[in-house]
């Protein structure tokens, strides 16, 4: 039996939607035509050399104007989305800001912006070598990658794409442990450094004993207390997916906030007795960490330092995310992965001692 031989013509090229179907194109000088098939066809010769003979050319955009089928303008109308209004603030500004960059890239030894092409002929190929070139910032890269997969997300469900090029495109390995996560010992020396009593020493412990983010912490105020309970939604994903947590005020952390200067809606206050802003907490907290002589650790790492507190003291991934908020164990298991190893290894010893007795 012989072989089946692929016919290749001029300029033709074909196209796998996400159902499997086959669809033709010519592609010649920037336009792209639809072809009617099945190739060599009556129908598709008829279509194929009248798109062949048609002088018509690509109208010529104003400077500064969208062409209709670039990714720059595809990322206009994904900012226009209910997908991505949805989305936080901050969330909104971070995207924003990878998409501007990624369309204004213009290519080693190109001309034209990266968002100044048609979006419809992106393929993984070229993601991958956006990917590859930010080697040095895996971090970077891979949020690049996330945000690609959203913007043709969005273009699918609109049916102006029949796949997403940034499926399946690898993520970098990043080689980092993340945020440090304070130790014991660096936890009392930003405490001899910041005593009870001041704004300080209450941020510290409102992160450690609540384990939330920066956004949440600034919010917290006694309008959230109920029954020596705090009480709250996340600040993150609240308009798509809120989640509502509801903590105990331990004695430690009640010992602190009736010692210190709080505001009327929020505990935390800046010198002027207005609450801080987010950005604003996160510098602050940097200068009270370096004043403390720890010029590696964060606020976040707090969060960090929290979870791994209670994988030493043996809770459950399940009973930590009931305090973080997580949904899923993945980024709680990246956060406890050293101390769980370490009680796993203490109990472990303990048992083989015992089996000896």
């Amino acid at each position: 039996m012989g072989r089946s031989v692929k016919i290749r013509i001029k300029y033709v090229v074909e196209d796998t939607d996400r159902h499997g179907n086959v669809r033709l194109y010519l592609r010649r000088d920037g336009r792209k035509v639809r072809l009617r098939g099945p190739l060599g066809g009556p129908d598709f010769w008829a279509d194929y050399h009248a798109a062949l003979a048609d002088p018509t050319p690509e109208p010529k955009a104003k400077p500064g104007a969208l062409v209709k089928g670039s990714l720059r303008a595809l990322v206009a109308d994904y900012f226009k989305s209910a997908m991505f209004k949805g989305l936080d603030p901050k969330t909104q500004a971070t995207r924003r800001g990878i998409l501007e960059r990624f369309c204004a890239y213009v290519p080693e030894g190109g001309t034209t912006p990266d968002g100044e092409k048609p979006f419809a002929e992106m393929l993984p190929r070229h993601i991958r070598k956006r990917r590859d070139a930010m080697a040095d910032r895996p971090e970077a890269a891979n949020g690049m990658v996330k945000v690609l997969r959203q913007v043709f997300k969005y273009a699918m469900q609109y049916d102006l794409i029949d796949r997403n090029p940034a499926d399946g495109i690898e993520l970098l390995k990043s080689g980092s442990e993340g945020y440090h996560s304070w130790s014991l010992a660096e936890i009392e020396k930003y405490e001899e450094a910041h005593p009870i009593g001041t704004v300080a020493r209450l941020a510290l412990a409102l992160a450690l004993y609540t384990g939330q983010r920066r956004g949440d912490l600034v919010q917290f105020g006694k309008q959230h207390v109920r029954d020596e309970w705090l009480i709250f939604t996340q600040n993150k994903g609240r308009n798509r997916n809120p989640i509502r947590l509801e903590l105990p005020i331990i004695p430690a952390l009640r010992q602190v906030i009736d010692a210190s200067p709080t505001g009327d809606l929020t505990f935390l206050v800046t010198g002027y007795g207005r609450p801080f802003t987010n950005n604003g907490f996160g510098n602050r907290f940097r200068e009270w960490c370096d004043k403390a002589g720890l010029a590696h650790c964060s606020v976040h790492g707090l969060r960090k330092a929290a979870a791994a507190r209670l994988a030493e003291l043996g809770c459950t991934e399940f009973e930590i995310m009931s305090i973080t908020g997580h949904q899923t164990s993945k980024e709680v298991t990246r956060y406890t992965k050293a101390a769980s190893q370490k009680t796993r290894a203490a109990s472990a010893l303990v048992k083989m001692t015992a089996e000896r007795n």
